[in-house]
């Protein structure tokens, strides 16, 4: 059965799903769709046309569906779409989209948004994603599957963050990031593979060899990148995972790449 407290202001329009649970003094906007059993557990507010999938639980002072922070958008009705059996908690905040970036923010499913995490306007972030505490996307940002972003992390507009990929804490990215790749740094460098991450996850050690391995040829200090990237992709055409990686390497070739350091 859903439930709004006496406290909570419910918009007309607004669409609400069985079991749909709307704590003390939360406000839910007009096109604001929550699916079966959401629970808002307090002060939480909803806006725009915001659709939040079945069983996410929202802490309190979540605020979801505002308007993109982009000096561009001028009230042009934007949309914010969140998946399923996300965990939001207290003070995170997720924008709409803008019309010059398609119109849509896309959130996916299973999620963990610690205290004061933010999604900015058409990000898309794909399925069990941890953001750790005031982490923070720019516009446009794609984040992959199974990302782990520490705490105080931020991530530059229109950057790429590969899947499985490790961010530390107070890391500032501004360039992409290669699927299970580990960076650290306030000015964020490769350190190597989310090696922890892989292992957690249940890849293969077959897997886990062969990405060493490439990435090893991928980042060596012979030839050109470009003539390693080639040595790669024919080295390893039969791994799933380092073809990932050369995939979207090549995706986005004018892309800048978040690399190793070089301490020489």
């Amino acid at each position: 059965m859903t439930t709004i407290h006496p406290t909570a202001i419910v918009a007309d329009g607004a669409r609400l799903g069985a079991d749909v649970e709307v704590g003390p003094y939360c406000i839910v906007g007009g096109e604001v769709v929550l699916a079966d059993g959401v629970r808002l557990i307090s002060h939480v507010t909803l806006e725009g046309r915001t659709e939040i999938g079945e069983a996410c639980v929202l802490h309190p002072f979540a605020s979801l569906g505002g308007a993109p922070q982009h000096l561009g958008h001028k009230g042009e009705p934007t949309q914010l779409i969140v998946g399923q059996r996300n965990i939001i908690r207290e003070h995170v905040t997720m924008n709409t989209g803008t019309v010059g970036g398609g119109g849509v923010t896309r959130v996916g499913s299973d999620g963990l948004y610690m205290t004061g995490s933010h999604v900015a306007h058409d990000c898309v972030v794909g399925d069990h994603v941890v953001f750790a505490n005031n982490a923070t996307l720019g516009g446009h940002v794609h984040v992959g599957d199974y990302v782990f972003m520490g705490g105080l992390a931020a991530a530059h507009q229109f950057t790429r963050i590969g899947r499985y990929s490790f961010i530390g804490g107070v890391s500032a990215v501004t360039k992409d990031i290669i699927p299970y790749g580990s960076v650290w740094g306030v000015h964020a460098h490769l350190e190597g593979l989310n090696l922890v991450g892989l292992k957690r996850r249940g890849f293969t050690r077959e897997a886990i060899n062969d990405l060493r391995s490439a990435y090893r040829l991928l980042f060596a200090d012979e030839g050109t990148f470009q003539e390693r990237l080639e040595d790669v992709a024919n080295a390893f055409a039969g791994s799933a995972e380092v073809m990932e990686i050369v995939g979207f390497i090549r995706a986005e070739a004018n892309r800048p790449l978040c690399l190793p350091r070089n301490d020489d």
